[in-house]
């Protein structure tokens, strides 16, 4: 911030600079600063212009932060900078001719207008509005120019951050452990339960899919990843039998909004492994998928103790920090959390509009 604000003083001091300098430059060139009185009179009404210009165009960059202006479409910040170049340009050239008048400054023509001071005021207010119009396209030209860059180093950091990803999730789901317990699994199926046995190659097959394909995109649609922790869910529970209780609660008009891809897998292996596989008798794990309050809350519960299941410098939670915070910016949140003394629930709120 103290940077931001050192600069943007540093572009005032050389804007109003070179504008007080060219004015000087023209008056001297078209000798109006021929004797004391004239450079007294052209000095004096330059200092009080330049001198309101610094302050109210501070003032009108105030009411631009105020409004949000330039977080807004592109038709509003025009409207939106007309109309306060217009009504900045008139509350200037007001104080302006005041004190003109005030100290004698007043030209041949401006005194013409003294006994009407709303043309008086217009007369001033129009170079006002050249000045503060001009003042205002730099101020936006620099921070659209400032915006753009910050969203392509945001896409770089995204596309590197999701190349790693495809990396550390292949080898997060194709680990030795995961791979015999489920083949140890199947392989006691195969004489007692034939049919189940083929269900669970097939699930098996479709998590190994999933973890290496070379998908690049930022977003999937909620169905597809449910699917992916459906059939993960099944192959655990072949291994953890009892101890093991799923409960899904989806809402439907979910299942076609986009999410990180593999970003809820994430969430249930955690919950597997730092939850249930620490309860001697088990537990239970929850899927939840729903609408509120204009986000998307997609949330894993399981059963657990809060203490032993976080892990701030892991993968799964460090990951999908990174990407919430890439892909949505501060509009999305995560944390986990202790919902119930018996429960630990790591939960997502992406923001969602009408239109995805």
């Amino acid at each position: 911030m103290r940077i931001g604000n050192s600069l943007y003083w540093l572009f005032q001091v050389i804007g109003w600079g070179s504008f007080a300098a060219i004015n000087v430059f023209f008056a001297i060139f078209f000798e109006k600063m021929g004797d004391a009185e004239s450079r007294r009179l052209v000095l004096t009404r330059l200092g009080i212009f330049v001198l309101l210009g610094i302050v109210f165009t501070h003032l009108m960059r105030a009411v631009i932060i105020q409004l949000n202006t330039l977080q807004k479409t592109i038709e509003k910040q025009v409207a939106q900078f007309f109309f306060i170049s217009i009504a900045f340009s008139l509350i200037t050239a007001t104080l302006y001719m005041q004190a003109c008048e005030s100290l004698g400054l007043l030209n041949d023509g401006e005194k013409n207008f003294v006994d009407r001071p709303l043309l008086l005021i217009l007369s001033g207010a129009f170079y006002f509005f050249i000045n503060i119009v001009i003042w205002n396209l730099i101020y936006f030209i620099y921070h659209y120019v400032t915006k753009s860059r910050k969203q392509q180093l945001d896409t770089l950091r995204l596309e590197s951050l999701v190349k790693e990803l495809e990396l550390k999730t292949i080898k997060a789901h194709i680990n030795p452990h995961f791979i015999f317990n489920s083949l140890n699994s199947i392989r006691a199926l195969v004489d007692e339960n034939p049919e189940r046995a083929r269900r669970a190659i097939t699930e098996l097959s479709n998590i190994l899919r999933s973890s290496m394909q070379s998908d690049k995109s930022e977003q999937a649609p909620m169905e597809k990843e449910l699917d992916i922790v459906k059939d993960y869910l099944a192959l655990e529970n072949m291994r953890f039998e009892d101890r093991l209780k799923i409960e899904y609660e989806v809402d439907e008009d979910t299942l076609d909004l986009p999410v990180p891809p593999m970003m809820l897998q994430t969430l249930v292996e955690n919950a597997i492994k730092h939850g249930i596989s620490k309860q001697i008798k088990g537990g239970v794990v929850r899927v939840i998928s729903v609408l509120k309050n204009n986000f998307h809350e997609l949330s894993v519960q399981n059963t657990g103790l809060l203490n032993s299941q976080v892990n701030g410098s892991g993968f799964g939670l460090s990951s999908t920090t990174n990407r919430l915070n890439l892909l949505y910016g501060n509009k999305a949140k995560f944390e986990i959390r202790q919902a119930t003394p018996e429960l630990v629930e790591a939960r997502v709120l992406i923001p969602f509009t009408a239109d995805h």
